[in-house]
């Protein structure tokens, strides 16, 4: 009853009063729905508009660093009475959020300064090449919005055999953290680039670039492809699965030639050059060495598969001694039948 009448006299006041007289009339203190605080104390003043010579009294303890709270109407209200500010607009509102403003120091930033003093304190080679494992799952640190800088490292602890360090951190502009440092323990791993395929590859496929990605792995393994132009153009001994570093022996030359594939005998001499049908034996890339069965003779000749189809086999020279002399006479590997 009494509120509804200080309303209503400050409406009339309104009509009839000068419009600074109006204004002042019109300032009634107003609830906020929301407020972000930068301090470790709330003030009457965060909380509600308007409120005039009490603004600066302390009521609440903030929320920690980065994180907010909800407080009931009915408590501020219950805080700000002994202040004597009165008639307070709540606007039918049951509570209000009060979110405390902080500085974030993402734990990815946390990994990248640990990578960076462990490279330049132990000689790990380059930070971005060192992959940092945290014992539990690391936290991003808040620290006051005000801190400026990065973070000082008040210790750090490596073993190289194991690779795990002990790290506790300072900032000297938070006073939040320059109180209570924030350690980390973990395992620091130095990585190179590893090729692997992308998706599941076939034996007998021929990788393109488009199948292989890259992996970070630890440099101790040892063995892996680090080169992928080295691997474009190979094919896959085994069946390929992703998630795993290829290695030299994953891979061979593709195979353009296959067991049983009927081909072209090329046998070449000086001046001379005969075609022949033959039946290949075993499988064989660009260069190797195969078996082949001339189909006409039945005879088993080597030769090097030089093109899809096609098996290249070349005289062998052998000596003959004739009345204390050696003489060179090529011996023919395969019959000199011709195939027309």
């Amino acid at each position: 009853m009494i509120h509804s009448s200080i309303r209503n006299l400050t409406l009339a006041l309104a009509l009839i009063l000068p419009p600074a007289a109006s204004a002042l009339a019109q300032a009634v203190p107003t609830l906020r729905d929301s407020v972000t605080v930068t301090s470790d104390i709330v003030r009457i003043g965060d909380l509600v508009d308007n409120a005039g010579a009490v603004a600066n009294v302390p009521i609440f303890r903030s929320p920690d660093l980065g994180t907010r709270g909800a407080v009931a109407t009915d408590r501020i209200i219950e805080a700000i009475r002994p202040h004597q500010l009165i008639d307070i607009d709540t606007r039918g509102l049951a509570e209000v959020v009060v979110t405390r403003a902080s500085r974030t120091i993402s734990s990815q930033e946390i990994s990248a300064r640990i990578a960076a003093l462990l490279a330049g304190r132990y000689s790990l080679g380059e930070a971005r090449d060192i992959a940092i494992t945290f014992d539990h799952e690391a936290r991003s640190v808040q620290v006051e919005p005000s801190a400026s800088g990065e973070l000082q490292a008040v210790s750090l602890v490596f073993d190289p055999r194991t690779g795990r360090f002990d790290a506790t951190f300072d900032l000297p502009s938070s006073a939040v953290l320059h109180r209570q440092p924030a350690r980390f323990t973990g395992i620091a791993v130095e990585t190179i680039d590893a090729i692997a395929v992308a998706h599941p590859v076939e034996h007998g496929e021929i990788l393109t670039e488009s199948d292989l990605t890259v992996l970070r792995r630890p440099k101790s393994e040892g063995g892996a492809i680090t080169d992928i132009n080295a691997v474009i153009g190979l094919s896959p001994r085994r069946q390929l699965r992703p998630g795993q570093p290829l290695h030299a022996a994953d891979l061979m030359r593709p195979e353009i030639v296959q067991r049983n594939d009927t081909v072209t005998i090329v046998y070449q001499v000086p001046g001379l050059t005969l075609t022949l049908r033959g039946q290949a034996q075993e499988a064989g890339a660009l260069g190797d060495s195969i078996s082949v069965l001339n189909l006409q003779s039945k005879r088993m000749v080597q030769g090097i598969v030089s093109g899809p189809g096609r098996v290249t086999v070349k005289p062998v020279a052998t000596r003959v001694v004739d009345n204390g002399s050696e003489v060179a006479v090529p011996a023919q590997s395969i019959p000199p039948e011709r195939q027309d």
